[in-house]
């Protein structure tokens, strides 16, 4: 499993009149958290695509169970829970700093070759990075 924790102030533009969170800000929020996991591992996005693959997104949900505001701290913790092939399952816990759950999420992602946007197993560069991770 990999797990990393993010650490994001909530900006006066992420929120709606009444100070709180937009629903559909924590989709980027999730992005962040997986941008900065993928970072950590030394597969930022840009050498991904220099592999010659991309990793859109296939499917995305998100639970509420309470929200943000202007100001808030929020701490993002992103999870790969098991070893990609052909798409990865990236799940997201958004906690305050008192550590209460707010909002929790999924999203999956495909391979995809860049040239024939067609998806494809997870490059052999990747898989060494991510299966030290998975090994028992």
């Amino acid at each position: 499993m990999i797990e990393f924790t993010h650490r994001l102030r909530v900006l006066y533009g992420h929120t709606d009149q009444m100070g709180i969170v937009y629903y559909g800000r924590y989709f980027e929020f999730f992005e962040a958290g997986r941008n900065e996991l993928l970072r950590h591992l030394g597969l930022p996005y840009y050498r991904m695509e220099d592999q010659g693959f991309y990793l859109p997104v296939a499917e995305a949900q998100a639970s509420y169970k309470g929200s943000f505001t202007y100001d808030d701290w929020m701490n993002i913790r992103t999870t790969v829970r098991e070893l990609p092939s052909v798409r990865i399952r990236i799940d997201y816990e958004l906690s305050n700093d008192e550590g209460t759950v707010l909002v929790t999420g999924y999203t999956v992602h495909a391979f995809v070759d860049q040239k024939s946007r067609r998806p494809r197993r997870i490059p052999d560069a990747v898989l060494q990075i991510f299966t030290p991770y998975f090994e028992k």
